[in-house]
């Protein structure tokens, strides 16, 4: 078995040695076998970390991908693990998007449209419309 230097890994897998300490300190990569105090890894390591980018990429956060990993019943198949987080993440894209058009929405009908002089001008017309249809209420912008 092959026993690769954090250098090694990090070298091999493009990405920087303190990623490979944040990945296990936040429990998403397992620690590996420290010889003389350093660490050293075999390749199955870099099974791991090409589920970690696939997921990231996904835009599942370390939170979810440490659920992906240890959330589960050891005998959970790989396919429902990834199922269930999805349908959860896809709930969160979904808002995203209506999130998008809300914004959208307001730059074309709103702020592309500004004829105001002043900003305390832009505040009164604001004010004016109240609850207008084409204003997006600020809930749809911060959570």
């Amino acid at each position: 078995m092959e026993a690769l230097t954090i250098g090694e890994v990090a070298q091999r897998a493009g990405i920087r040695t303190s990623a490979i300490r944040y990945y296990e300190s936040v429990d998403i990569l397992p620690a590996p076998l420290r010889i003389n105090g350093r660490r050293r890894y075999d390749s199955r390591v870099f099974d791991r970390l090409a589920i970690i980018q696939m997921a990231q990429q996904a835009g599942f956060t370390v939170s979810e991908i440490r659920a992906l990993f240890n959330g589960f019943a050891e005998d959970t198949p790989a396919a429902e693990r990834w199922q269930t987080l999805a349908r959860q993440k896809l709930v969160e894209v979904d808002a995203l998007l209506l999130r998008t058009q809300a914004m959208k929405q307001l730059l074309e009908e709103k702020l592309l449209r500004c004829r105001c002089l002043t900003l305390d001008e832009c505040a009164r017309c604001i004010h004016d419309q109240g609850k207008g249809d084409l204003l997006v209420p600020m809930k749809h912008f911060w959570k």
